[in-house]
């Protein structure tokens, strides 16, 4: 398997992290309010795609700050 080039790695760590985040989140959400029954997987698929449209410009943006941050309050 051919590896993508470290000098990428500030934009494949946050694709990754959002990636899982808006698949977790999203079918948690999605189970939460509308119940899980026959049109459940649809209306998660829907859900997952907005938010991660949403999440990787946000995960991007926020992972060196939030990286900073933890290393601050963290001894």
């Amino acid at each position: 398997m051919k590896k993508i080039p470290r000098r990428h790695f500030p934009i494949v760590f946050p694709f990754f992290m959002a990636l899982i985040m808006a698949f977790i989140m999203s079918a948690v959400i999605t189970a939460f309010n509308t119940g899980i029954d026959a049109g459940f997987v649809a209306r998660w698929l829907k859900a997952f795609v907005f938010a991660f449209v949403i999440a990787w410009p946000v995960a991007w943006f926020a992972a060196p700050r939030a990286r900073a941050l933890a290393e601050k309050v963290c001894d």
